[in-house]
């Protein structure tokens, strides 16, 4: 078979027995907030020190980070949502850095009689981490199965699919009524998304297709809105240039232009889980309560019915031969199966 060097699309029809919804992970006690941190890092050359500042941040949060529970809530509505309208498929969780481990799930998928599963990974984007890692992990994790280990199809990525967009408008709208009427012509927008290497933002469209998902919420607001998009989440060393700039220097830079009144809006995630709700409702807010700026922060699209069916959605796309593909703006869909120089690993 030849291996393909670019995505392509897939226009046969699949039968699938399963989805496998895979995800980050996140610790959900005190006493798993280390060992968690252990698994995100490994082979990175991380500091002890650096592991234990970034430690301190969930603890802030009673060592529990939100992810699970907003995932379980996905799940929860996906299989309702599946049950009702078809195809009535199981869904397996499975996560990258903490239970459920993905090589667990894929063991009990196996032992259930699975044969071929269509994965949803919760990220919008194309990049390393984003998706090509999960294609990894998941591949990993059949190599330690071993024999019966279930065939793995990965859904597009999403990032103009109504299904995600239009729920982000909702909450966009929902943190604009927040601010005073008079002044809510004038609010500005930050979106924000999780900062990488900028050695891995050139080896995949991550910042084009966040700018496109920024520029197709931003033109459905009413009026013409200023906006901007803008980073969090570093965690690399210094030398390392990682994706600029920060939501917090950011914030600093509309204060010394006059901005009184900000809307951020975390569009590079799927859920509240603890980077969005530390970096930016902890040290964003505390910076632009400083500085005298008016800052609400939008939800992002967690368990919202339309993001729901949009996961339903890809699984029919997937299932259907030459299925119509949904987008908006002037990207078209992006291609379903991923090829062997999509989103490479940085050097």
């Amino acid at each position: 078979m030849t291996q393909l060097s670019y995505g392509a699309l897939d226009d046969a029809a699949r039968n699938y027995d399963a989805v496998l919804y895979l995800s980050f992970g996140g610790p959900e006690g005190p006493d798993d907030v280390l060992p968690f941190m252990e698994n995100v890092t490994r082979g990175r050359g991380v500091p002890r020190k650096r592991l234990e500042e970034v430690s301190s941040h969930y603890q802030l949060f009673g060592g529990v980070s939100p992810i699970n529970s907003l995932n379980r809530a996905v799940i929860g509505a996906l299989r309702e949502e599946l049950r009702t309208n078809g195809p009535d498929l199981p869904v397996y969780w499975g996560n990258r850095n903490w239970h459920p481990m993905l090589t667990d799930t894929m063991k009990q998928m196996r032992d259930d009689g699975v044969q071929r599963a269509v994965a949803f990974v919760t990220s919008a984007y194309s990049s390393y981490s984003g998706c090509r890692q999960y294609r990894e992990d998941v591949a990993r994790a059949q190599a330690e199965v071993g024999d019966g280990a279930p065939r793995v199809d990965k859904m597009r990525v999403f990032y103009n699919h109504p299904g995600f967009i239009e729920p982000q408008v909702e909450k966009v709208i929902a943190a604009l009524e927040a601010i005073p009427e008079d002044r809510r012509a004038t609010a500005r927008l930050a979106f924000t998304a999780h900062s990488v290497p900028t050695r891995m933002a050139d080896t995949s469209s991550y910042t084009q297709q966040l700018s496109e998902a920024c520029r197709l919420v931003a033109e459905r607001l009413d009026g013409d809105r200023d906006w901007d998009l803008v980073w969090q989440s570093r965690s690399g060393p210094p030398h390392v240039p990682w994706l600029e700039p920060d939501i917090v220097d950011h914030i600093t830079k509309l204060h010394s232009a006059g901005i009184d009144d900000l809307v951020v809006v975390p569009v590079g995630f799927v859920a509240d889980h603890l980077e969005v709700r530390f970096d930016l409702d902890v040290q964003a807010a505390q910076t632009a309560a400083r500085l005298g700026i008016n800052m609400v922060r939008a939800e992002a699209v967690g368990a919202h019915p339309r993001y729901i069916r949009m996961i339903r959605d890809l699984i029919v796309e997937r299932m259907s031969s030459r299925p119509e593909r949904i987008s908006l703006g002037e990207d078209a869909a992006s291609h379903d199966i991923c090829g062997a120089t999509c989103c490479p690993a940085p050097a």
